[in-house]
């Protein structure tokens, strides 16, 4: 019986192919639609995670003043951290891998005929330990440099290809504003953050350097730390303001004059934006789900008023009203079904078109394309119902008489 019912229903919408083709056109739209606005969205969320962790393992960073990144209205009154600080973070709160002081300033970097305006970083040998940032070619700074202040220098990719293209600067001079410096290593390429700045544009040199010829002031604006694998960056990041207020002698119950931010707060306040995003663009693309299974239901109605003939003769000869039900609602969930299929390819096919567009990962969600195509096949179900449930409750007498 169940067999008949298949074959009786895929004989009847192989014969309407262009009606059939119409009627599934807005599952078809709706499941596609969903399958690309998640596929972006996780692609999104992926490319902000990978983002994050671009900007170093673990990292700490502590500023100055109370907005992110130093800013806020406190900064400029805010005292400068000291290197004290930074070597008594080193020391003396277990969980810390490493830890390097900061200072930046903007220099026209200048070689030859060749200029680039550019960020530069006093830093120590430190930095691609903290940033995770191995070196493409020559050598950190060595301990006799950093205590000398050495005019010597490592250069980001984007400085390096600006200033030199395919030339290798290992060994040559820049100048940086009024600073003469030798070029000893380049950094290997980290892209753009998630805060859409391009990081390889940077031009990093001993700390003490920065402060004595280009500053003029043994500032440190803000320090990096990284802890250990295994240790939670929340205890690390409480020890780190408790030993701060302490030293800043910042009494209980006041506000600090800095902050300490932990990166994977800052990506998880991030990756939940763009899930949200990502979830409300999902529902706006479901509702044409909703439109396709009132499309279904229009179609088998209009199906079974041009067929109330052919109904009335089946349930003459001794056809059970199940029968009838069952054929029409198999009909209705083959449609569906079958839209399902061709929505979650064309989904598929958008979504990888539209990640490339946008430079984030293809990140296929199985559960999402599972869920469109039963949620398809339901539609099927529930909007192919009402008009199988009229077609069996024919009195075939009328059904006959129909013209």
């Amino acid at each position: 019986m169940f067999g008949n019912a298949i074959i009786l229903a895929l004989r009847e919408i192989r014969r309407n192919v262009l009606r059939s083709t119409l009627t599934i056109l807005g599952i078809v739209i709706g499941v596609g639609a969903v399958i690309t606005m998640v596929t972006i969205g996780e692609g999104a969320t992926a490319q902000v995670q990978q983002d994050i962790q671009k900007l170093g393992s673990n990292l700490l960073q502590v500023f100055r003043g109370q907005g992110f990144g130093g800013g806020g209205g406190s900064r400029s009154s805010a005292p400068p951290f000291t290197m004290e600080d930074v070597n008594a973070i080193k020391n003396e709160i277990a969980g810390v891998r490493t830890v390097a002081p900061s200072i930046g300033t903007g220099a026209q970097a200048i070689y030859g005929n060749s200029n680039w305006s550019t960020q530069v970083q006093g830093t120590d040998d430190q930095f691609v330990i903290v940033r995770d940032w191995p070196l493409a070619s020559g050598r950190n700074f060595s301990e006799s440099e950093l205590r000398a202040g050495a005019a010597v220098c490592i250069l980001g990719s984007t400085v390096q290809r600006e200033l030199f293209g395919s030339e290798d600067p290992v060994g040559a001079s820049i100048r940086l504003g009024k600073l003469s410096c030798q070029v000893i290593a380049t950094f290997t390429s980290k892209g753009q953050s998630g805060f859409g700045q391009d990081q390889d544009d940077l031009v990093v040199v001993p700390i003490r350097t920065m402060q004595r010829r280009m500053v003029g002031n043994s500032d440190v604006n803000s320090i990096m730390v990284s802890a250990r694998d295994g240790v939670s960056t929340e205890k690390v990041q409480a020890d780190v303001e408790s030993l701060l207020r302490e030293r800043r002698k910042i009494r209980p119950g006041a506000d600090p004059d800095f902050n300490v931010r932990d990166l994977k707060e800052i990506s998880s306040a991030m990756t939940q934006t763009t899930r949200v995003l990502t979830s409300l663009l999902a529902a706006v693309a479901a509702v044409s789900l909703l439109v396709g299974g009132v499309g279904i239901m229009n179609i088998m109605l209009v199906s079974v008023t041009e067929r109330t003939r052919e109904i009335g003769t089946r349930l003459a000869v001794g056809a059970m009203a199940r029968d009838v039900l069952l054929q029409f609602l198999i009909e209705a969930v083959t449609l569906a079904a079958f839209g399902g299929v061709i929505g979650i390819a064309l989904g598929l096919s958008a979504g990888a078109l539209a990640t490339h567009a946008f430079h984030v990962p293809f990140v296929l969600n199985v559960g999402i394309v599972m869920l469109s195509f039963a949620f398809s096949a339901a539609v099927g179900i529930i909007f192919g119902y009402f008009p199988a449930r009229r077609a069996a409750q024919l009195d075939p007498i009328e059904a006959l008489r129909h013209e």
